[in-house]
């Protein structure tokens, strides 16, 4: 089954949000430390509900740790730097899909070390949708390919 990561997210209720969608569809989530909140964060409460306590969260102490703790699975992380649509790409059980921090993405040597980088085509001179929407946008696109939808 595919994995989504946070890169040090920064905003607790899109983090809730991809959470709490994470939840529904039986997806773990690995939040790739540090992120800009606390775990206590009254607004991740909030938006995660009561969903938060079904979702199945690994928290990677640093960049390092989540390399390796994922090493060998594709990596394949949104980006408004990318040239291939997500439509256009064929996922696989086992993709980890990497979505950056909305206030700053992620650094170059994170974007080189993806195995693939993807973008959600939209009109000229717009830069990026919510965190949250483009992860569940990439998310239903690779569920749908691989079958990975609860019940289907």
């Amino acid at each position: 089954m595919i994995e989504i990561a946070l890169y040090q997210p920064d905003i607790p209720p899109n983090a809730a949000t991809i959470m709490r969608m994470a939840a529904c569809f039986g997806l773990k989530v690995r939040v790739i430390e540090p992120a800009g909140f606390t775990w206590s964060d009254s607004s991740l409460k909030r938006a995660g509900m009561d969903y938060l306590d079904q979702a199945l969260v690994a928290r990677d102490a640093s960049w390092e740790a989540f390399r390796q703790a994922t090493e060998g699975r594709r990596l394949v992380l949104a980006s408004t730097r990318a040239a291939v649509p997500y439509t256009d790409f064929a996922f696989r059980a086992g993709d980890i899909l990497l979505m950056g921090r909305e206030s700053a993405g992620v650094p170059p040597e994170v974007h080189e070390a993806a195995d693939a980088r993807l973008l959600i085509p939209m009109r000229e001179g717009l830069r990026s949708l919510n965190v949250a929407l483009a992860c569940a946008m990439i998310t239903g696109e690779a569920l749908r390919q691989i079958g990975g939808f609860p019940g289907g």
